[in-house]
């Protein structure tokens, strides 16, 4: 294995039971970018408490979508960041021509933006698929592939349809389920108990 592992991007990396910090427990993250300098991705299933409206109220941008639509935390790397993922599908073209520079088709018929001119846009008329990140997961040069030697990380191909999955207390089953792993299967992982505690 060379030092960036082999790792095609995008892909889904789905934490195991072994993983006890508390940014990545039970988590699902889509890696967007791998090589052998870093990697970064968003996790998929952390909804914030800040709704999407309370957001853009602060970047004085109207939102028109659902007001219940949460903002997620997309990783402790510059949480300040914000990243937006939506869907761009035929029925659902870009609202700006101009958008096919600025926003970046991470898989077939989704793309990710960071503008906030086009952030602007999308907020106006939401397509169907959307989700706003606040920070990022980020990986520095070998620390991914060694997560991943030490069974941190199964990684599993992308399935759009749980990019945007409505249900993200669901997401990492579904996730182990669509690449064949029976979450049951995988070996629960209980902390070591500190010297005091096992006596």
């Amino acid at each position: 294995m060379n030092s960036s592992g082999g790792i095609e991007t995008p892909t889904l990396l789905v934490a195991t039971p072994q993983v006890q910090d508390p940014f990545f427990d039970h988590s699902v993250v889509l890696l967007l970018h791998h090589d052998d300098e870093g990697s970064f991705g968003f996790n998929l299933n952390r909804p914030t408490d800040l709704s999407v409206q309370e957001v853009l109220e602060g970047l004085e941008i109207p939102w028109n979508g659902d007001p219940d639509s949460h903002a997620y935390f997309g990783g402790p790397v510059q949480p300040q960041l914000g990243s937006v993922l939506f869907l761009n599908s035929e029925n659902e073209p870009l609202p700006s021509p101009r958008m096919t520079a600025t926003a970046a088709e991470v898989y077939p018929g989704i793309r990710m933006t960071q503008h906030v001119d086009d952030l602007a846009l999308l907020a106006g008329e939401p397509p169907s698929g959307f989700r706003l990140y606040l920070g990022y997961a980020g990986w520095g040069a070998g620390q991914l592939v060694e997560e991943i030697l030490r069974n941190d990380w199964i990684v599993v191909p992308v399935v759009s349809d749980l990019l945007f999955c409505s249900e993200p207390q669901s997401l990492w089953q579904l996730a182990l389920q669509a690449a064949g792993v029976d979450p049951q299967t995988l070996p629960s992982w209980v902390p070591e108990q500190s010297q005091g505690e096992s006596n």
